[in-house]
């Protein structure tokens, strides 16, 4: 069953971005690196159809490089007529003139028209939204927390070189029918802890890790040989890391809670949970 969290202020917040998203020329869409597909929220896509779309993928220093260069052809290929770019957000000095580079060059305004470009900044809980806007404005302008639902309301900042940059809480959609999708985004963070099975999202992630990034699991965990199923694999990591409760039994919450914060922080490396195609 898939993970369902849609809080009051997210109603609120998703009838502001139908009425905010005509008033602008570019739609900035904030998507995790690690996984685009589970995190483009599809209300997103619905309000912003006629829009100039640009993507930016966060968190893609913790992403599988080859992935996410897949998902840069991916978007250049469907770009719609110019419609649509996207680039990475590296979080770096260097995205402060890249991505107001990258607005302008969407609606065919060059710098110093005098023409001023309306951006609006959208994306799912925790993706780095806050994060993007520091950065792109030199300071600390917008919260940022290691939880989804820190900012509440809508501010807006102006950047060099012309850029008008409104930010929205992020939202989610109300019926999450795609259990993937939601294991996906809990194992990244969008969903407060609060509303977590951690060892239903540890057996999702290890059972993902063994499939498509054996090499990483083996050596984080020091593990030989490589345990065969998700299952085991938690049994593993609650022996290696001490996870233990009376009698000798595996605290398998516990063991989940480590290779979950592992893939948040990039301790285990650099993956990517889904790709295009």
């Amino acid at each position: 069953m898939a993970i369902q969290w849609y809080p009051g202020h997210m109603t609120l917040a998703q009838r502001v971005l139908a009425e905010s998203i005509p008033k602008h020329d570019v739609v900035i869409e904030v998507l995790d690196a690690r996984m685009v597909n589970a995190s483009a929220n599809p209300i997103v896509a619905e309000l912003s159809k006629h829009k100039r779309c640009l993507k930016i993928l966060a968190k893609s220093d913790l992403a599988d490089e080859a992935v996410t260069r897949a998902w840069l052809r991916y978007f250049e290929s469907h770009s719609h007529g110019g419609k649509v770019a996207a680039i990475v957000g590296t979080m770096q000095p260097a995205s402060r003139a890249r991505v107001p580079e990258a607005c302008r060059r969407l609606v065919n305004r060059p710098s110093g028209s005098g023409k001023n470009v309306r951006a609006i900044i959208v994306g799912i809980p925790n993706v780095g939204k806050s994060t993007l806007i520091n950065t792109l404005t030199g300071r600390r302008v917008a919260k940022v927390g290691d939880e989804p639902a820190v900012t509440k309301g809508v501010q807006s900042v102006v950047l060099d070189g012309g850029i008008i940059l409104s930010d929205n809480p992020g939202i989610l959609w109300p019926k999450m029918e795609d259990e993937a999708v939601s294991l996906r985004l809990a194992l990244g963070g969008a969903f407060p802890d609060t509303v977590l099975d951690y060892e239903t999202v540890g057996l999702f992630a290890a059972g993902l890790f063994l499939e498509r990034y054996p090499s990483l699991v083996q050596a984080r965990y020091r593990l030989a040989p490589l345990p065969s199923t998700p299952h085991a694999l938690l049994l593993e990591i609650g022996r290696h890391r001490g996870c233990m409760r009376s009698g000798g039994v595996i605290d398998m919450h516990k063991a989940a809670d480590i290779l979950v914060h592992d893939f948040r922080t990039g301790a285990l490396g650099r993956i990517s949970l889904d790709e295009p195609g």
